[in-house]
């Protein structure tokens, strides 16, 4: 059941689908990655609202997601996107993920790894670079991230 749902998940994530992906999660999600520390079903949600709302606004251009394989707990993937906007970077971040799923199997926990350096290399360019390592870039796109998802929950 819980292979099912991560099969679900990034489908729908590839179709840039937020309906069909919320349908993987449950109340009481909690999701942790580099960028983000959410609690709940609404702030998970929101973020991947966020991020397909800006893949449908550039009607799928620069956007490719890779996924699998899958396990009953873990998941790899890898997108292709512009970060940024138009203008900006293209990024092809590696991530792997775990995940603890409650009996009707919706994700409970959900917990995204990737190397923070090689992408803020990639998206952030010579900052990036320089600065990729040190907790104070780290710090700084948390908070932009953060930031941002507030402004987008705030007006849907």
């Amino acid at each position: 059941m819980s292979q099912a749902t991560l099969e679900k998940l990034y489908a729908a994530f590839a179709k840039a689908d937020t309906d069909a992906m919320a349908e993987c999660y449950a109340d009481e999600v909690a999701f942790d990655d580099p960028a983000f520390s959410l609690r709940g079903k609404h702030e998970v949600v929101g973020m991947w609202s966020m991020l397909c709302a800006n893949i449908r606004a550039r009607d799928f251009k620069d956007w490719e997601l890779r996924a699998g394989p899958f396990t009953a707990s873990t998941a790899h993937w890898e997108p292709i996107y512009r970060f940024g906007g138009a203008q900006g970077r293209m990024v092809h971040n590696v991530i792997d993920s775990r995940f603890e799923f409650n009996s009707q199997g919706l994700i409970t926990r959900q917990w995204d790894h990737f190397d923070f350096w090689a992408w803020s290399r990639q998206a952030l360019g010579p900052a990036g670079l320089l600065l990729g390592w040190s907790p104070l870039l780290r710090n700084k796109v948390r908070r932009t991230a953060r930031h941002n998802l507030d402004r987008f929950l705030a007006k849907a």
